[in-house]
């Protein structure tokens, strides 16, 4: 099988295509034969040996934490009616063509769900749902969403629009901007410039994935009472949570596991599969383009999710 190794911690060009022999699935377990593995900004961040305090990764290791593809064997245990199926899963080592995954972590994909399109939600989708559920947009809130160009922003816009928000998409880039308006947004912003907090005005919600002087400068624009989630560091650090007067939430409140995941991967499926939420995937590459695929979100260029097709 095909797999990608970053070989030491450093730029892209430490991640390398190798072949390795395809694993055998154990009790429990099955083998996906992968078709699209999303790439994600944390990827990218562990590759260069960044929070090795929460994620101790060591390489030589494969990147990736989750697959979409079609189940191609069962082990024992395991249903043989699960062969053939389209499905996500949660799995380390992602950007790989096979990947042993357990059976209690499949989600299957709905029909009419393109499975690269269940690859874009597997991650950013319950994370949208998620925080939706934390933080319910009421009918006239200003919710404000930064990185509203990425795959998560992008849903994010989608979902505070169809709760009854007013939306303020805030991105640097003209054609993120265009394309949250196009799902959702009322008023879109160029975090660029130096007076973007005044075109914003007062937010009740703040849906921060951006971090930083950012992030600092959209906590400060939250009403007292309304709420802040400080769930993104694409800038490379979090937002400090210092205003008592708003709800602030942290990266830990979306960090899912076992059947609360799972739930929240099925209800954004769910919502694909009835058209009421639309994964925007703005650029694919192939497993051995890994290195190029990290140097497009490292370089702020990709828009909505960005997948490795395999």
């Amino acid at each position: 099988m095909r797999i990608v190794e970053a070989v030491r911690f450093g730029p892209p060009e430490v991640l390398v295509p190798r072949s390795a022999p395809v694993p055998v699935p154990g009790p429990g377990e099955v083998l996906v034969e992968v078709v699209a593995a999303p790439v994600l900004l944390l990827d990218t961040q562990l590759r260069r040996g960044w929070g090795r305090e929460w994620f101790p990764v060591t390489p030589p290791y494969t990147p990736g934490a989750g697959v979409a593809g079609h189940v191609s064997a069962a082990g024992a245990g395991v249903a043989a009616s699960w062969v053939g199926r389209p499905v996500v899963a949660d799995v380390l080592g992602g950007y790989a063509s096979h990947v042993v995954v357990p059976a209690a972590a499949l989600v299957p994909v709905p029909a009419g769900v393109p499975v690269p399109d269940a690859a874009a939600l597997l991650h950013d989708g319950r994370t949208a749902i998620r925080l939706l559920e934390v933080h319910p947009v009421r009918g006239g809130d200003r919710v404000l969403v930064t990185g509203a160009g990425g795959g998560l922003g992008l849903l994010l816009v989608q979902l505070a629009h169809a709760a009854g928000g007013q939306v303020i998409a805030a991105a640097r880039d003209p054609r993120k901007r265009e394309l949250a308006a196009s799902l959702g947004a009322d008023v879109t912003v160029d975090y660029a410039g130096p007076d973007w907090p005044a075109e914003v005005g007062k937010a009740d919600l703040v849906l921060d994935g951006v971090g930083g002087a950012i992030g600092r400068a959209a906590l400060d624009l939250v009403e007292p009472g309304g709420g802040f989630s400080a769930h993104g560091g694409a800038s490379g650090a979090f937002t400090p949570a210092d205003r008592p007067d708003v709800t602030i939430t942290g990266i830990e409140t979306v960090q899912l596991s076992g059947a609360a995941a799972t739930r929240a991967v099925e209800q954004a499926l769910a919502a694909a599969a009835a058209g009421r939420l639309r994964p925007v995937v703005g650029q694919t590459f192939s497993l051995e383009q890994a290195a190029e695929a990290h140097e497009a979100l490292e370089a702020r260029t990709a828009i909505g999710k960005t997948l490795l097709l395999v």
